[in-house]
């Protein structure tokens, strides 16, 4: 018996610990959110947007006209119903929904330039029930931000944080309407920062795991202390649904736009004026870097800031205005949100070395034109597998290109391996411009068998670095 209480005894010592253990988890790594809610929800509010588009009604093909048909048929009237011959055309009312949030007690409201644009009425629709016309102060659809403006006042305001505090792991929330269900709440964590989207690379996105759906665009992303820390914007999906991924605009972004909007009417963004991309490890060993970093500048744009202040094609940028760029997506939100006009330090990696340059930024223009070619031209292969011909006087000028070779047929080999295609124009080989086909032929015969080497190719208008693994044997 007295052995029983013993052995009892001691289980009772090693589970005690591991309750507690377990109960301090629980209280330290799932927090509640209830009086998170409580506290932020009041300046959330619903948007609801309509717009009229066009009925869809089909059209009789072009050079066919209606029928004549005998008063009072009633095949006059069908035509007429299907095809709509009434002269008029017709429009119905679409209807969509989002959320937003309240950043002043006067009535400026954020929300998604994706949610109002394009909507000839907005409603916002407060928490105490209240509905209100809302007004477009400013929309700027790079960062898809909106500030609209409601006639209210003493309005129940959010707490602006700051995204740049925010850690992998950590737990957020956001309150929205998904599906027009309104002030829902749902909490996740951040999954990863300084996301770069294809469809938008001057936002650092917030990569957050929390449940964001039709309805949420526009609505706040809090911290822990109840503070927005982000907007709501995009979800990764392939059904149109929530699947585990959701993207917000960092808060700090989203606020720099809204001042921007509600001062003067416009964004302006810092621009640079290169075309740039990764640094692979292959590319990093043909430019001689130990390992691969930094954004490699595959274009210098004429008239830009960085063709004035001497950066060159194969340079490296490994540091702007004393932040680190570790890869190509760090560096566009960077210069974004920089000043215009003023002088900024840009480190750059060339010919092996770290340099410093000075470079004045200009403003984001709206559009950057390129130009593209579409002439095949066939010459003799070369150890690479590829032949190449000599651009034409007419092609030079539409491409605005002072060199470059233009690649005809592509065999199986090492330039067909790293990516090179019929019709590229190969504009540098191994950090040396190419001026013609007798030229790049030579250059070809001259690279060291068995190492990487760098060829800047340009498709479609766009430049792009290749890394070419020269074979061994011919």
């Amino acid at each position: 018996m007295l052995r029983f209480n013993r052995h009892a005894a001691s289980v009772l010592l090693i589970c005690l610990p591991l309750l507690f253990w377990a109960q301090a988890v629980r209280s330290n790594h799932l927090p509640g959110f209830t009086d998170l809610v409580k506290a932020t929800s009041a300046a959330v509010v619903n948007i609801s947007t309509t717009q009229k588009v066009h009925a869809g009604l089909p059209e009789l093909p072009e050079g066919m006209e209606m029928p004549e048909f005998p008063e009072g048929s009633p095949f006059g009237e069908l035509f007429k119903y299907f095809f709509n011959q009434e002269g008029e055309p017709e429009y119905r009312d679409a209807q969509s929904l989002g959320s937003g949030f309240i950043i002043s007690d006067d009535g400026y409201v954020l929300t998604n330039y994706h949610v109002v644009k394009d909507a000839d009425e907005i409603i916002v629709r407060l928490s105490d029930r209240r509905e209100l016309r809302g007004e477009v102060i400013g929309l700027d659809q790079r960062s898809d931000i909106a500030l609209l403006k409601i006639d209210a006042t003493n309005l129940p305001v959010v707490k602006i944080g700051e995204s740049a505090s925010l850690e992998v792991g950590e737990w957020v929330l956001a309150i929205g309407s998904p599906f027009g269900f309104d002030h829902s709440a749902t909490a996740g964590i951040v999954s990863a920062k300084g996301r770069s989207l294809p469809s938008e690379n001057y936002v650092p996105f917030i990569q957050t795991d929390v449940a964001i759906n039709p309805g949420n665009s526009g609505g706040p992303l809090f911290n822990q202390e109840g503070q927005v820390v982000g907007v709501n914007s995009q979800i990764y999906s392939r059904t149109g649904g929530y699947m585990g991924l959701s993207f917000a605009i960092p808060i700090e972004v989203a606020m720099d736009v809204a001042d921007q909007l509600k001062t003067k009417g416009r964004v302006s963004r810092g621009w640079l004026g290169v075309l740039i991309q990764d640094v692979t490890l292959d590319l990093a060993e043909s430019f001689g870097m130990k390992q691969p970093r930094g954004a490699l500048v595959a274009k210098v744009l004429p008239d830009s800031p960085a063709q004035a202040a001497g950066m060159r094609v194969g340079d490296v940028i490994v540091g702007f205005n004393g932040r680190e760029v570790m890869n190509s997506a760090n560096l566009p939100p960077i210069v974004g949100s920089s000043k215009v006009g003023v002088k900024i330090p840009v480190d750059v990696m060339r010919d092996g070395r770290k340099q410093r340059i000075e470079v004045t930024l200009g403003e984001l223009p709206d559009d950057d034109k390129v130009a593209s070619v579409h002439t095949p031209q066939v010459e003799r292969t070369n150890r690479l597998g590829i032949s190449v011909s000599d651009l034409t006087d007419e092609q030079r000028a539409e491409l605005e290109l002072d060199g470059g070779v233009l690649v005809g047929k592509v065999a199986t080999g090492a330039a067909s391996r790293a990516g090179i295609r019929e019709e590229d124009i190969i504009l540098r080989v191994d950090n040396k411009d190419v001026s013609n086909a007798s030229e790049f032929n030579k250059l070809v015969e001259t690279l060291p068998a068995g190492k990487s080497v760098a060829f800047l190719v340009q498709r479609d208008g766009s430049p792009t670095f290749l890394a070419v693994k020269v074979p061994e044997t011919d």
